[in-house]
């Protein structure tokens, strides 16, 4: 903890990558664990652009249980630690996969969700976007049932918010990831991107990363107990 305290104060600015990890101590299951959501259902008949196309109805069922669980979960330590960090002059922006919009809701203000958000809905028809408040809601323009706000598998990451998360990474004297295993592209290829400019990762997260033996330090650790130590050392 004080290497990474160190590491914090003396390589500004500090960028932060979270991924799955560090919402699963919300009660949101991650994706790829064993437990995790797609042991229980096929990615590709609930999650692909093409299963949307063909099956709106069928997604809007798997994204309706997700809608029930993230109604309930409640931002945890790491959220308010991260957020505190930031309100504090540690921490620049918060660069998220996640789509369930705790960081906000614990108070970071500087927030990039380059996986979208399950706050939103979007019609594919005619492009309108709209705030989500229901489950498999309809265009209020056009009438179609509108797509969740996430990215699927099939899709392009949101290219505004990957390319401010690429430029945050380049410019960042620390990146420190949180709760990601480094797996999923472009965005595991941010720390190359910091690495590549000079600038330090740090990577905090249960289980190994394809980035630990290159890492200036690896915190094989929660995210809640070791954001929350951070504040204190």
């Amino acid at each position: 903890m004080n290497e990474l305290s160190t590491l914090l104060r003396e390589r500004q600015p500090c960028v932060v990558l979270t991924g799955a990890g560090i919402s699963t101590e919300s009660g949101i299951p991650d994706f790829r664990s064993p437990t995790g959501i797609w042991a229980q259902y096929d990615p590709m008949e609930y999650a692909t652009i093409d299963a949307f196309r063909r099956d709106p109805v069928k997604v809007w069922e798997f994204y309706g249980l997700r809608l029930d669980t993230l109604a309930k979960a409640e931002p945890n330590a790491g959220h308010l630690a991260l957020a505190e960090l930031e309100r504090r002059g540690l921490v620049r922006a918060v660069v998220t996969q996640n789509i369930d919009g705790l960081h906000q809701r614990a108070g970071s203000r500087e927030v990039i969700e380059v996986h979208g958000s399950i706050r939103t809905a979007r019609c594919l028809a005619c492009g309108e976007q709209t705030p989500l408040d229901r489950a498999m809601p309809r265009c209020p323009r056009c009438g179609e049932i509108m797509k969740p706000g996430v990215v699927m598998f099939g899709e392009l990451l949101p290219a505004e918010a990957m390319e401010r998360a690429t430029e945050l990474a380049r410019e960042a004297g620390l990146l420190l990831v949180v709760g990601s295993a480094l797996e999923v592209y472009p965005v595991a290829g941010l720390p190359e991107e910091t690495m590549s400019a000079g600038g330090a990762v740090a990577i905090v997260n249960r289980g190994p990363t394809g980035y630990d033996g290159r890492a200036d330090l690896k915190v094989d650790a929660g995210a809640g107990e070791t954001l929350s130590t951070l504040l204190r050392v």
